[in-house]
């Protein structure tokens, strides 16, 4: 038989030891920081196969919950092998508190459990993450076939909806999108006009203007107002659709949703998005010049002479060939969760808001890699 001893019986941590094989006793102080040693030697224990089993309390000089759940546990795993338990010399107040934890073991360990249930919450909630990302990555190859379909079949597109979600997504977001960036133009002169005025260096005003609106801000900011715009409410008419049965419909006529939905979606996208970066970046460095010209004094003329020579053709045609996969995203994302959307209207709010908030996700973390891209190829 083992007789398992924790170092130092008379100081602060918990021990444990046998004496004659059927005592056990008990030493030190048993609460929740210095329990652990004796916690540690009663798991390895080898309880006798049965007959009497006395439990030595004197010996412990503090106890608390902790201990009391130590040696509680203890207590039911030697009555399990058959041994029965006697405890003595406990203090009246450690055997009220002995008492009490076994009054209430089955809660307690009810709670523990439901702790260490967090464990398993979050390896389900892993596992969600990847079915929805394996959904995801389904929903993109089922759009790609249907638009390789398309390309060797075009009759099989429908034109006309495409052309109305272009007027939709594309026209109609001029006024927003002109507004915005030029008002973003005009901000990022002035806090750059203050800065640059210091150390008199008024004409780099068009190398901030021109060189950040171009490449980075006014494509992110239109693809922002896309998919806050056009993204959420491809999800709601899709979600919408589903929730009223027709795209059950649809598919009873052996239509795709695919075809029928999807596409015409990404191909306008496709094509207004970059149409609106232009007319956006026009904008915007239109109202960098207006304060480039109130506050530093840098006329049109010497802004668009220095704008020609300090902002390379790359920076605007970098700005340009983000835009189609910013469409992309946006329309596949607000259209993937219209098709997720399986209650009730509330459904439909909660995937619409979802949508959105995983478009302006993508598209900026797309942007970032971008970024990191160009500048290992020194663009």
């Amino acid at each position: 038989m083992n007789r398992p001893h924790t170092t130092d019986p008379r100081g602060q941590s918990a021990a444990v030891t046998f004496v004659d094989g059927r005592t056990l006793r008990c030493l030190g102080s048993w609460t929740m920081s210095d329990v652990g040693p004796a916690e540690r030697a009663l798991r390895g224990m080898e309880w006798p196969p049965g007959g009497s089993l006395r439990v030595e309390g004197s010996g412990i000089a503090a106890f608390d919950t902790g201990g009391a759940v130590v040696l509680s546990r203890a207590v039911m795993e030697a009555r399990r092998r058959g041994c029965e338990v006697t405890i003595e010399g406990l203090r009246a107040e450690h055997a009220q508190l002995m008492s009490l934890v076994s009054a209430n073991w089955n809660a307690m360990m009810a709670h523990v459990a439901a702790r260490r249930s967090r464990r398993a919450r979050l390896q389900s909630s892993m596992d969600s993450l990847a079915a929805q990302l394996l959904r995801g990555l389904d929903f993109v190859g089922e759009s790609s076939l249907a638009l390789l379909r398309a390309g060797l079949s075009p009759a099989r597109l429908r034109w006309r909806s495409a052309l109305n979600s272009l007027r939709l997504d594309g026209v109609n977001a001029l006024p927003i999108t002109g507004l915005l960036t030029f008002l973003i133009g005009v901000v990022i002169a002035y806090q750059g006009a203050e800065q640059l005025r210091k150390f008199g260096t008024n004409i780099f005003i068009v190398d901030l203007v021109g060189i950040s609106l171009l490449r980075e801000i006014a494509p992110l900011i239109v693809a922002i107002l896309i998919a806050g715009r056009s993204g959420s409410a491809y999800a709601a008419h899709i979600g919408t659709m589903k929730v009223t049965e027709e795209l059950d419909a649809l598919r009873t006529f052996g239509l795709s949703p695919t075809e029928l939905l999807v596409l015409p979606r990404v191909l306008a996208l496709v094509v207004a998005l970059p149409l609106l970066t232009v007319y956006a970046d026009a904008l915007g460095v239109f109202g960098g010049m207006l304060i480039a010209s109130n506050q530093l004094n840098v006329s049109f003329t010497a802004f668009l002479s220095r704008f020609e020579e300090a902002v390379a053709l790359r920076h605007f045609l970098i700005g340009i060939a983000k835009a189609p996969c910013f469409a992309v995203i946006i329309a596949l994302v607000g259209c993937y969760q219209g098709f997720q959307i399986r209650g009730g209207v509330d459904d439909v709010g909660r995937h619409t808001t979802l949508s959105v908030v995983q478009s302006i996700f993508l598209v900026i973390m797309f942007d970032a890699l971008c970024s990191i891209i160009l500048n290992w190829w020194n663009l």
